[in-house]
């Protein structure tokens, strides 16, 4: 379906036989992480929903948008293997016709960590989220706990608008060597795919540390800092350990934390996370 005319036609059909909806947003290039969430989604409802849309507002004036992957027959072929019952295909005008002027802000969430380096980026997450929502209207919607800031950010947009949604993290999946499957990894060089293992290797040094009773946030950021320094082909832009729920910074680890990681590899960047658990935080 192209259009939310159609969408929602369907939908009607849906509700008729009470038949729970998971909804997947995707913008495509679709790997096996993305296939994961449509398992997880498939476990939870009767019917599954993918959408694939590459969300220009998203995007900053100096990021990637032109040269997104789009590989939609790759992305069709996953999607018939993996039996997913619709897919949600629309066009930028026809998410955002002429004279759209209306976002949605998560204020304080949405200005920390990825934030201050994209500004407007989680608008246009929370602002076509909250349209995916509107017009699929699903009982629930699956999303990675690679984008950990996106999770707490549309959780709190569920959350204070009092959405009849649930949201639904899955783990994070990764290839052998440890790194987190995104579709900004095929930008990757040779050379680069082998560095870009810094960041699962930091996030595996900074669990270590916290089992072994390492609680200062900023011995574990020192390191994690130290690690990223000596790859050549890695700049670090941030590394903060913060509270699973607020996103708030933690001095000391007395609760779990989530270490949260920015790294540029090359012109590439990537995200990814852990959850930080002190054997003694109850």
């Amino acid at each position: 379906m192209e259009t939310i005319a159609d969408l929602r036609t369907l939908r009607e059909e849906l509700r008729k036989s009470a038949s729970s909806l998971a909804l997947v947003p995707t913008m495509g290039a679709l790997h096996a992480g993305h296939v994961s969430l449509i398992r997880t989604a498939r476990e939870i409802a009767e019917t599954v929903l993918v959408s694939i849309f590459v969300n220009p507002t998203q995007f900053g004036p100096n990021e990637d948008f032109e040269k997104y992957p789009r590989p939609l027959e790759r992305d069709l072929s996953i999607l018939e293997k993996e039996r997913v019952d619709a897919l949600f295909l629309p066009s930028a005008s026809e998410m955002y016709p002429n004279g759209f002027q209306t976002y949605v802000i998560v204020e304080d969430l949405a200005r920390q960590h990825c934030g201050q380096f994209r500004p407007g980026h989680f608008r246009g997450v929370a602002t076509v989220v909250l349209k995916l929502f509107n017009i699929v209207q699903p009982t629930a919607a699956v999303f990675g706990q690679k984008d950990a800031q996106q999770c707490v950010i549309i959780q709190r947009m569920v959350n204070d608008l009092n959405l009849d949604v649930r949201i639904i993290v899955s783990p994070t999946v990764r290839e052998q060597d440890g790194l987190a499957l995104s579709s900004r990894n095929q930008y990757l060089s040779t050379s680069e795919r082998r560095a870009a293992t810094v960041l699962y290797q930091c996030l595996q040094e900074a669990e270590e540390l916290v089992q072994n009773g390492e609680r200062r946030t900023a011995t574990i950021l020192s390191q994690v800092t130290d690690r990223i320094s000596r790859q050549p082909l890695a700049r670090l832009q941030y590394a903060e350990i913060v509270e699973p729920l607020n996103h708030s910074p933690l001095r000391e680890l007395d609760q779990e934390g989530i270490l949260l990681l920015a790294v540029f590899i090359g012109q590439t960047r990537l995200i990814d996370n852990i959850r930080l658990r002190p054997s003694d935080s109850g």
